[in-house]
């Protein structure tokens, strides 16, 4: 009778978790990860060198399907759009965070955001992506 007590109180205190436990309520597909091709370069206003976007593969995570698009002056990246991205809180907080410093590292090498490192490896692999698809 003295064990009886303990285990009952445990084994609630235990599934109480799983009854809070709410999935991600996002979409999984499957679809290839392919790079687009770039589009052929514009003139911009600036010194008129070649301004151009170019869109990385669609990486599939556990939470959603990420994908990025990024605007080049000559080799300076000014700009990255995510195209797909979960549709997770935390993804949503993490998104201005990934491309503030992607436009500092003007490169794929940034840090993970935490709370959102699924969302981040996806980004940094389509970023890289496209990338490597603006170098080729």
């Amino acid at each position: 009778m003295k064990r009886a007590l303990p285990v009952l109180v445990l084994s609630v205190a235990g599934l109480i978790p799983v009854w809070r436990y709410a999935p991600s309520t996002a979409e999984t597909t499957t679809t290839t990860a392919e790079t687009a091709p770039a589009p052929a370069p514009a003139v911009s206003s600036s010194g008129g060198t070649a301004q151009r976007t170019v869109t990385g593969s669609t990486v599939m995570t556990e939470k959603g399907p990420v994908q990025v698009q990024v605007t080049l002056d000559g080799d300076r990246i000014t700009a990255v759009t995510l195209l797909q991205q979960p549709n997770h809180p935390q993804t949503t907080a993490a998104v201005p965070q990934l491309v503030e410093e992607t436009l500092q590292a003007q490169s794929a090498d940034i840090d993970t955001v935490s709370g959102a490192t699924v969302t981040s490896e996806g980004y940094k692999e389509s970023l890289q992506a496209a990338l490597d698809a603006n170098g080729a």
